[in-house]
């Protein structure tokens, strides 16, 4: 098989270039899954994408071909909250593991997903390895108020390799956006989706919209799904593709600024989730919103999650 003619129509440049059919863009990024084109030709499609941009269309593509492809996690009855992690700290702590304890807690089965894309920032894997949490060898079914790390390269070798090639070229390509869009459950699911940029903003919510996703989006932390714990961003919901405001943007000047700890290293991020989570610590106001707005979604989600 070859993806040529698929790069013929999306390489013609900035201005030349057509879009691609649901059909097509699901065929094409399966032969790059299932590893059946070249180097050569992946770069090419990378490259191509990168400058043309992806479509909903294209997007609701990759998806189908990621979905028909990952190992996903068995139904357990429980809607598991989905929290894609691959952006991790430059800057600020990355507090994505305690949002996830903090939703486990509560009584919410959490998956967290994620590999390091850049070789110098704190990923959530590391911090959950210093509170003691090993990432998952194997996918198995999520009980209520069990929190897992699982490796993208568990859910799909082919979806590791592809955010791999970003060492290689320096640039990101579509899989950069589709692990923070797909469903790696069998069962219902709530995907809390994140953008750093406003023009992700709009291509997320297009393709959460035109698939019927059930999900929250967010401009999350460096890149995270955790919410800004210094001031508090709009959130939006999804119900099978349904978009709801559920947060206003905080304006104005900030008040107190949380304690945070200046050190992002794993091992210090890890002993302020430690504080927080006994106690000791207040949870910052911004994450504490995001918790109860992803339990009340939960509580709306009856309805089996549609498998695109």
């Amino acid at each position: 098989m070859s993806i040529s003619h698929y790069i013929k129509e999306i390489g013609r440049g900035k201005d030349g270039a057509r879009s691609l059919s649901r059909e097509q863009a699901c065929d094409l990024f399966g032969q790059v899954l299932d590893g059946t084109v070249t180097d050569l030709e992946i770069g090419g499609f990378c490259l191509a994408m990168r400058i043309k941009g992806e479509t909903p269309d294209e997007m609701a593509g990759f998806l189908d071909a990621t979905h028909q492809r990952l190992s996903r996690l068995p139904d357990a009855g429980a809607p598991v909250v989905v929290l894609p992690s691959y952006n991790g700290a430059r800057k600020l702590p990355v507090l994505t593991p305690l949002l996830a304890l903090l939703l486990a807690r509560e009584g919410a089965a959490v998956l967290v997903h994620g590999t390091a894309t850049e070789n110098k920032r704190v990923t959530s894997e590391a911090v959950f390895a210093a509170l003691g949490h090993s990432a998952w060898t194997t996918v198995t079914a999520l009980s209520a108020g069990q929190c897992a790390f699982v490796p993208t390269e568990v859910l799909h070798p082919g979806l590791k390799r592809l955010l791999d090639v970003r060492r290689v070229v320096g640039l990101r390509n579509p899989a950069h956006s589709l692990v923070k869009l797909m469903n790696p459950c069998e069962g219902r699911a709530l995907i809390v989706g994140s953008y750093t940029h406003p023009e992700y903003a709009v291509s997320m919510a297009d393709t959460f919209a035109l698939v019927g996703a059930h999900a929250l989006l967010l401009r999350g932390t460096e890149g995270e799904p955790v919410a800004d714990a210094r001031r508090t961003p709009q959130m939006d919901a999804f119900r099978n593709g349904e978009r709801i405001l559920l947060q206003p943007a905080q304006e104005g000047s900030l008040g107190a600024l949380p304690d945070l700890p200046k050190d992002i290293a794993a091992e210090a991020t890890a002993a302020y989730i430690r504080e927080v989570l006994d106690g000791r610590l207040p949870v910052p106001t911004p994450i504490a919103l995001q918790v109860a707005h992803i339990l009340r979604e939960l509580s709306h989600h009856a309805a089996p999650a549609h498998a695109h």
